[in-house]
């Protein structure tokens, strides 16, 4: 199966563009922390800087794009800063009601600073060792896209789309925004070295092949063993690639996927919590509810409810 896209349906990526922008300098704003969510800016005009969680500031150029995935408090502005109003106050400021191009500054049309800015949000709950482990800050350049044929295709539809007024416009960037999630992940495109080791796990012929077992065969009774059997390795050898891959257990793995599946199927299923823990390979109903209220503080029926 593709484990991507049961990872992705799984934790509920969704993509929402909050802003569309036309800033002419001088300007600049703090977005605010945000759980739970991705943010992005994809520069489609001009130049800007970005600086996350007080570190350096990093340079925008038209076509670049940077990627925020825990949702930290950052600037955005026309040049290095340390501090900038609140994106609420700059909102309150200009009179931006949510619809349109955010406009700020009266500057040269054509050198103004335009911008497609949005987030990504997950399930509350939502966890996978591939989302942990991405770093503060992922920038995409002109670089990184050349190499991402896909990659820059998306962007390149994301920028033509940008300002059109067509009907269906704003529904196309939300897709197509989700696309560029995903494939920033799967290329690997400036990740850390533990991010990158998850990747090599799933292009792994062995340990991509367990874990495609784990993923489309979640009720079956797994253990070390009968994994290790059937992608042809020791047990230990096994257990310790796919441990140095993962940065988990095989066991400690599946337990995890089990849950994130659990809690995806009590919201978006009518199946009975009896039914869910069979689906999800827990041999007792009891065990299921065990297992879920150690991890999410309330039992399944308290959480459905």
């Amino acid at each position: 199966m593709d484990i991507f896209d049961d990872i992705f349906n799984t934790v509920q990526l969704k993509g929402l563009l909050y802003f569309r922008t036309d800033f002419s300098p001088p300007w600049g704003t703090t977005v605010p922390e945000h759980n739970h969510a991705a943010r992005f800016h994809l520069v489609v005009q001009g130049r800007c800087f970005v600086q996350v969680n007080a570190g350096k500031s990093i340079e925008l150029a038209a076509g670049d794009l940077v990627l925020i995935p825990k949702g930290a408090s950052h600037i955005l502005a026309h040049k290095p800063m340390q501090h900038a109003p609140p994106l609420q106050t700059l909102l309150h400021d200009v009179g931006y009601a949510g619809e349109g191009v955010l406009a700020v500054g009266e500057g040269e049309a054509n050198a103004a600073t335009q911008m497609l800015c949005g987030h990504f949000t997950f399930r509350d709950g939502a966890e996978h060792p591939l989302l942990q482990a991405l770093p503060d800050y992922i920038v995409v350049s002109a670089v990184d896209r050349a190499k991402q044929r896909m990659l820059d295709d998306t962007l390149r539809l994301i920028s033509q789309h940008v300002f059109s007024e067509n009907v269906g416009s704003t529904a196309s960037l939300t897709r197509l925004s989700e696309v560029v999630f995903i494939e920033i992940l799967c290329s690997g495109v400036s990740l850390q070295p533990q991010s990158e080791s998850i990747l090599k796990a799933f292009r792994d012929p062995q340990i991509g092949r367990a874990l495609d077992l784990m993923h489309s065969k979640l009720s079956h009774q797994w253990s070390v063993e009968s994994l290790a059997s059937e992608v042809a390795m020791s047990r230990s050898r096994f257990a310790n690639r796919f441990s140095e891959l993962m940065g988990v257990g095989p066991m400690s793995y599946l337990s995890d996927w089990r849950l994130q599946k659990a809690l995806s199927l009590i919201d978006d299923s009518l199946l009975s919590i009896k039914q869910i823990a069979e689906q999800t390979g827990y041999q007792s109903q009891s065990s299921f509810t065990r297992a879920f209220s150690a991890r999410f503080g309330s039992s399944p029926t308290e959480y459905r409810r």
